[in-house]
């Protein structure tokens, strides 16, 4: 192998694009390595710029249309059943609804495509809770505390960091640090902790989830008009094994630099869970070996008659009292029409602005964040000098956030072969130059990237890699710059404008389950009024 490869991907995904993809090409005499390279389907997404799709021939009806299978799309649809409605239909893109919740499966494991866990809820998720009860995974209560399976609890150790040449528990160094080190940490985490438990005068969380219920005090709002970096710059925390952590931690949840991250949503990453559980920690989080793709496959079971996929929304206008839907049914290669009494458009803001009329929605500087994500398949499960494997492993020198273990969850005494899914957000170029970067790149040179990255974190692994799968999601997440949550374009996207209702976690500027939830749950409630449906609020 090349020192090339190992320096690029340790430095910068940006350095490997200054060199060219050349540079990470195989050596000679190389053996290729088994896997695939897929993603969200570029190619009909793509079309949506171009138009060019085919009249329709064929005319359905239904009262309530879906546009979008994500979490989002699938929430709403959830809500539609709960509430008894059987008249409606779920349109999506793909040939599988999920979103950057799917997951895949091999001979060894299922593992996920891209969200893999669920925190436990906070308090006042209780739409979360209540979805979980009806899974079953929330299995009863106990002193006015949710009991949660415990096969879906994060069994320990559920984290580690390799640090300074040795694996260690949790995520931040707790060795080698200076004394500025030490007082930097600290007092961030201090100051997190306030955050955590302050309450407006109404009582609400000062960063809740979701995060529509958050409190709107003055100082809190203003905190989106700062970058991170600048909020950390202001209180004099200086320290790299603080801000190493803090750009851990915007790139894991936002895809995104430190320096271009609103504070607001800085602080709601390290401020906004509280959950509590009968019988898992507060800092727990639960998960399956698909990740959260075993959340929208068991959703998705449950709506399967009412979803279609495969289906290239281009065109989504109110008409006659009600809404007209032109899509291209891909597997036919027909153009269908969907008359609906109502539409919610459970789809990225800048897809939306594609569909409907010009000037339906605003920019409001929606922008997204490119990942890529690698499910590595290995004969043995890796070791390590220091703490034993965890569920997440992360390395403090990498440009990756590491990898999780697919089959951690697994009861197996005598572990085996697994499949170890790694991470990384491209974050330190502009999203266009990523997304390019992204589909220029050949599967070969993602999987020698992935390969040799794990390598250094882990070089008994030599010899026990079968095959890298590479997924690439151009627009995995919303990227919340300064100014995004509170300066009212956000607000204004989302509002409804009947018969067109809006939901996509992208509205809350928080790429999370829980957000992408609650906004389907709110479009379906309000769908729902418009027509005198009668339903249980599945959010109070």
């Amino acid at each position: 192998m090349t020192v090339s490869r190992r320096t690029v991907l340790a430095g910068s995904v940006a350095g490997a694009a200054a060199l060219g993809v050349g540079a990470l090409a195989l050596d000679a005499g190389e053996a290729a390595i088994p896997g695939t390279l897929g993603g969200a389907d570029f190619a009909r997404g793509h079309r949506l710029r171009g138009g060019n799709f085919p009249a329709p021939t064929e005319t359905q009806r239904t009262d309530i249309a879906i546009v979008g299978g994500g979490v989002a799309g699938l929430s709403a649809a959830w809500a539609l059943a709960n509430a008894g409605v059987t008249d409606f239909r779920l349109l999506e893109l793909e040939d599988h609804s999920g979103g950057n919740a799917r997951s895949g499966r091999n001979a060894v494991s299922a593992y996920p495509l891209g969200a893999h866990y669920l925190p436990i809820p906070n308090p006042e998720a209780k739409g979360i809770l209540r979805l979980l009860e009806q899974l079953g995974i929330l299995t009863g209560w106990q002193g006015g505390k949710p009991v949660f399976d415990p096969y879906a609890i994060v069994a320990d150790p559920d984290e580690r960091l390799l640090y300074l040449g040795k694996w260690r528990d949790g995520l931040v160094p707790d060795v080698g640090l200076t004394p500025q080190d030490r007082h930097d940490v600290t007092a961030f985490f201090a100051a997190m902790e306030v955050f955590r438990t302050r309450r407006d005068s109404a009582g609400r969380p000062a960063f809740a989830i979701p995060m529509a219920l958050s409190a709107r005090d003055p100082d809190l709002l203003a905190l989106d008009k700062l970058s991170f970096t600048q909020w950390l710059d202001a209180r004099g925390w200086h320290s790299p094994v603080l801000r190493g952590h803090v750009r851990y931690a915007c790139r894991d949840d936002y895809g995104t630099e430190p320096d271009q991250v609103s504070a607001w949503a800085g602080v709601h990453y390290f401020a906004g869970r509280r959950g509590t559980a009968a019988n898992a920690d507060r800092d727990a989080v639960l998960t399956w070996p698909e990740g959260n793709g075993y959340l929208v496959g068991r959703m998705g079971a449950r709506l399967k008659a009412h979803l279609d996929c495969g289906r290239i929304v281009h065109r989504v206008a109110p008409a006659n009292s009600g809404v007209v839907i032109d899509s291209l049914d891909v597997a036919r290669g027909i153009g269908v029409r969907l008359e609906a009494k109502a539409a919610i458009l459970a789809m990225p803001h800048f897809v939306a602005r594609h569909v409907v009329p010009e000037g339906t929605l605003e920019d409001g500087h929606f922008d997204y964040a490119p990942w890529i994500v690698a499910n590595v398949t290995v004969d043995r499960p890796p070791a390590g000098e220091g703490t034993a494997l965890a569920w997440d492993n992360v390395a403090w020198n990498s440009h990756s956030l590491g990898y999780v273990v697919a089959t951690h969850q697994s009861l197996a005494s005598v572990p085996g072969a697994s499949v170890l899914t790694w991470y990384l957000p491209l974050s330190d170029m502009p999203p266009a130059e990523a997304r390019r970067l992204m589909l220029d790149r050949s599967l070969e040179e993602w999987q020698h990237m992935v390969r040799d990255d794990l390598l250094g974190m882990n070089p008994d692994l030599a010899g026990a890699i079968r095959r890298i799968d590479v997924w690439r999601w151009g627009h995995a997440m919303i990227r919340p710059g300064p100014n995004f949550f509170w300066s009212g374009a956000r607000e204004r996207a989302g509002a409804p404008q009947p018969p067109l209702y809006f939901a996509h976690s992208d509205l809350s500027g928080l790429s999370l389950f829980e957000e992408a939830h609650y906004r389907g749950t709110v479009a379906a409630q309000a769908a729902m009024a418009q027509f005198g449906i009668s339903y249980a609020d599945a959010l109070t």
